[in-house]
């Protein structure tokens, strides 16, 4: 028969499976090969806490969105336009985002009995007319991948492991994705093992070629390029993103690099990323605990290192101590927490922006220092080299906020040339004529860094509180009010090296949008949207959260109403509230799942419509 051929704008498409399936993987090939071909993409892992939960349960559903189009693609999607599930539970767990109409693509292998009474359903919605609303294509994957390697000598298990391969095929023609940068990838992967690299190619070119060729397939879209700016342009996770801003940093600030950390979801990929990089004199140290990353980390500033450390919130709280030691040694340290939901061990692979507070207050004495957050996969390139040069220029730690979504999520970074970067170079001690380890700079309030073993620049510094000037220990009282009151207005005076804050829309009016980090995608769509109908309302979005930009007070003046999106119960509010006196309208989700772009327009056209009446 003849295929039909759609174009679109922009596309959804989720992999659902076990967690065993691989759906993470073909996940990332799919967002890769769209990149590759001048895609604009955006994505969410999503899947359980458990190693390998059990088999066709509905929470151990692994599942992983992509968004892609020919243009600006801020989030993973709100409803997805094609799903493609491997079993009954991935079905029933997915289906509520799916659109009316929608492609649901099953393995009727992952629909037996078995698996339905898993799933919780009493009859098989394949069979019972349930998905009327929608386009089945109901496909034996299981049975077809049998068939394709049946005279291959690889086991019964691995041919049972490539049916994510073929699903990935299929899905390929779907979209008229190209196969060569996946068989590449196939091929490099398992070059020691001839006969699964062959399997897997075999398989994917079956997926391709079924879909091709059978009649259930009738239609294939097709999604021009994006019209992006020029350059070199990779796609990107946001750990891998903050890796490559750290060693970068030290390379513009001619410093040797060291990371000290201890593995933990979904920070650990940083860790594995600087590992990669030995060969430019990266060093790094995977501790036996939170407490002794952090501490390595501070001994290697000390020393005259670009020094960092990187944990998720249970490992922030483990860290409390030793970053208020940083904050007292002035020493500059980039402390990079991907959050995740929380308390206690919460939800380790679930996104939630649920540190803030802690970041902000969550040490005892007076412990300030800056906080930065980055609003997509991409940007934890860019903040990664803004805590870096906040640190080393202001001789403090920063925190830097990302979280599970951006962390693991991707979109495409543009490749910087690396002059088009900032000199991060920073100023140590050298003459030791009238040297002293407190002795500030009168304007920025920072003491001088003088590497240990420099001649005439010897120096201790300790967790006791200094005596102004000298650094020795001093319990004198006024002393300690004059180091504080110095140390904060140090933090403080950073406002005045940032930023201003931007608004888009109105400059002054009835309702601003105001979001922080991660949230940005699905609040920019919204707003464009909103917008495009004629709405009158504005957005803004901050990057720097200690200090705040010196013009955010103003901007919250020239509203009457402000609207908070967060995934927490209102720590940016409750921020606000306390430094402006203002009482912003809280959006609060809690659920593990980013923020949605739907969920802030409907809020936002609650509110319109409610000052209408």
């Amino acid at each position: 028969m003849d295929k039909q051929t759609e174009y679109l704008e922009e596309a959804v498409i989720r992999f659902a499976g076990d967690s065993g399936d691989g759906m993470q993987l073909v996940g990332t090939l799919f967002s890769n090969t769209s990149g590759s071909v001048g895609n604009d993409v955006n994505t969410f892992p999503d899947y359980p806490s458990e190693i390998r939960a059990p088999e066709g349960t509905l929470y151990g559903v692994s599942a992983y969105q992509i968004q892609f189009g020919t243009k600006r693609v801020n989030t993973p999607g709100n409803k997805i336009d094609v799903l493609v599930a491997m079993n009954a539970s991935s079905l029933k767990v997915n289906l509520k985002n799916l659109k009316k109409g929608g492609i649901i693509i099953v393995n009727t292998a992952g629909f037996d009995a078995k698996n339905l009474k898993l799933a919780k359903y009493e009859a098989s919605p394949l069979d019972n007319g349930s998905l009327s609303e929608y386009h089945v294509i109901p496909i034996d994957i299981t049975k077809l991948v049998q068939e394709e390697l049946a005279d291959t000598q690889i086991s019964p298990k691995n041919v049972a492991r490539t049916k994510n391969i073929f699903s990935l095929g299929m899905a390929y023609w779907l979209f008229d994705r190209p196969l060569a940068l996946t068989e590449k990838w196939i091929e490099e992967k398992f070059r020691k093992k001839q006969d699964i690299m062959k399997a897997n190619v075999k398989v994917l070119q079956a997926g391709w070629n079924y879909a091709s060729k059978s009649d259930i397939f009738k239609k294939q879209f097709k999604i021009k390029k994006a019209d992006m700016k020029p350059g070199r342009y990779r796609n990107i996770t946001g750990n891998n993103a903050v890796a490559i801003g750290l060693v970068i940093a030290a390379k513009k600030a001619n410093l040797p690099l060291f990371l000290g950390s201890y593995p933990i979801t979904p920070a650990t990929e940083i860790l594995h990323f600087i590992s990669g990089y030995k060969e430019y004199g990266v060093k790094h140290l995977q501790a036996e605990d939170e407490i002794a990353g952090i501490c390595s980390a501070i001994g290697a500033s000390y020393g005259g290192c670009l020094a960092a450390t990187s944990t998720s919130g249970p490992g922030l709280s483990l860290k409390v101590e030793s970053i208020g030691l940083a904050v007292i040694l002035e020493l500059p340290l980039v402390i990079v927490d991907v959050q995740r939901g929380g308390p206690s061990t919460g939800l380790p692979t679930k996104p939630e922006q649920a540190d803030l507070l802690m970041a902000m207050y969550g040490r005892h004495g007076e412990a300030p220092l800056p906080i930065v957050a980055a609003d997509s996969a991409s940007d934890c390139f860019d903040m990664t080299i803004e805590a870096a040069r906040l640190a080393l220029k202001y001789m403090t730690p920063v925190i830097l906020l990302s979280d599970g979504y951006l962390a693991q999520g991707t979109n495409p970074w543009r490749i910087p040339a690396i002059d088009e970067l900032p000199d991060l170079t920073p100023k140590f001690a050298t003459n030791p004529e009238g040297f002293a380890p407190y002795k500030r700079d009168p304007n920025t309030y920072v003491r001088p860094w003088a590497i240990p073993g420099t001649q005439g620049l010897e120096h201790r510094i300790g967790g006791l509180e200094k005596e102004d000037i000298t650094g020795l220990v001093s319990q004198e009282p006024l002393n300690h009010q004059k180091m504080v009151n110095l140390r904060a207005k140090k933090i403080e005076n950073i406002v005045n090296d940032i930023p201003l804050a931007t608004v888009q829309g109105e400059q002054s009016g009835d309702l601003l949008i105001l979001g922080w980090g991660g949230t940005y995608g699905a609040i920019k769509d919204a707003y464009d949207k909103l917008r495009s109908e004629g709405k009158k309302l504005s957005f803004c979005h901050l990057k720097h959260l200690n200090p705040f930009p010196k013009n955010l007070g103003d901007i919250l003046k020239s509203f009457k109403r402000v609207l908070i999106p967060e995934l927490n119960m209102g720590h940016l509010a409750f921020m606000l509230r306390s430094k402006y006196l203002i009482t912003p309208i809280q959006l609060n989700k809690v659920q593990g799942l980013p923020i949605k772009a739907f969920e802030v327009e409907d809020k936002v056209n609650e509110l319109l419509n409610s000052k209408e009446n």
